[in-house]
């Protein structure tokens, strides 16, 4: 069961569909949900914006991020409550969003946002890349919503991408809490001939019997595609009417930063249905 769910707050218009799926999963999870604003300035802006040099007007602009952020949160309150959400708390975090949401999440079960999108806003939180970042460099699996989305049932039918990998069973295993309350979940193997030394005699067999005897109704679907596996993946989903996708996150350290696989970023961008991920 997820317990405690951090929801990301920035005050674009996409955020109520991510605050909905937010509060779908606080009604039937009996979870307390905590929203979380950022100011968008570090603590080293911050003293480099307060020191002797700094302009003597730049304090009030960053009072004026702060009560942004508090009004922000006051709002997500009020929908929350509105939602049917019973448990509600704000954290309003004077730092960036990543640095806030990756502190956070250690406490808790799950992290929800949007899908990475262009639009503006009033306090300089919107991260380009954020669900990878805290994916990648979280504590926490991180479900990611589409704008698309409308209040629709998470998890009735879900679509879990199975390749024999860690990353994939860490994010199958997260989303446990809703595989076992889905209607059917389809255990998504795309050209498994190719990772055979990981899928042994019978692809996904003995990933499905665990999960089975986790109670949940798997089935095993092989595809294979000359399409890429995020594309595979995002077919079967809108194909078979899914509420969930699951997968792992996959990338690998470039002079210290991540660089996010095909498969991942496909995903991320694209994905019709709330996404959950863990690497």
């Amino acid at each position: 069961m997820y317990k405690t769910i951090i929801v990301h707050v920035d005050g674009t218009p996409q955020q109520e569909s991510w605050l909905r799926a937010a509060a779908v999963l606080a009604r039937d999870q009996g979870a307390h949900l905590a929203g979380s604003a950022a100011t968008g300035i570090s603590w080293f802006d911050l003293a480099m914006l307060t020191g002797s040099m700094a302009d003597p007007i730049v304090p009030m602009d960053f009072d004026g991020l702060r009560e942004a952020a508090s009004l922000l949160l006051k709002e997500f309150t009020e929908q929350a409550t509105r939602l049917g959400v019973e448990s509600v708390e704000t954290r309003l975090i004077e730092n960036v969003a990543e640095y806030g949401l990756l502190l956070q999440s250690r406490y808790a079960d799950l992290v929800v946002l949007g899908q990475d999108d262009d639009t503006e806003t009033g306090l300089p939180t919107r991260v380009r890349g954020l669900p990878a970042q805290v994916a990648l460099h979280g504590a926490r699996p991180v479900l990611v919503v589409p704008p698309s989305y409308q209040g629709q049932p998470i998890a009735g039918t879900a679509v879990a991408g199975w390749d024999g990998s860690l990353q994939a069973m860490r994010a199958i295993t997260a989303a446990l809490p809703l595989l076992k309350r889905a209607d059917n979940v389809k255990l998504a193997l795309i050209n498994p001939d190719t990772l055979s030394e990981l899928h042994g005699e019978q692809p996904g067999a003995d990933m499905a019997l665990y999960l089975a005897r986790h109670g949940v109704k798997v089935d095993v679907v092989i595809e294979r595609t000359v399409s890429t596996a995020g594309q595979a993946l995002i077919a079967m989903a809108r194909d078979c009417g899914a509420g969930l996708m699951v997968s792992g996150v996959y990338g690998h350290s470039r002079y210290r930063e991540w660089v996010l696989g095909g498969v991942t970023r496909e995903l991320l961008a694209r994905a019709p249905v709330p996404l959950l991920i863990s690497h």
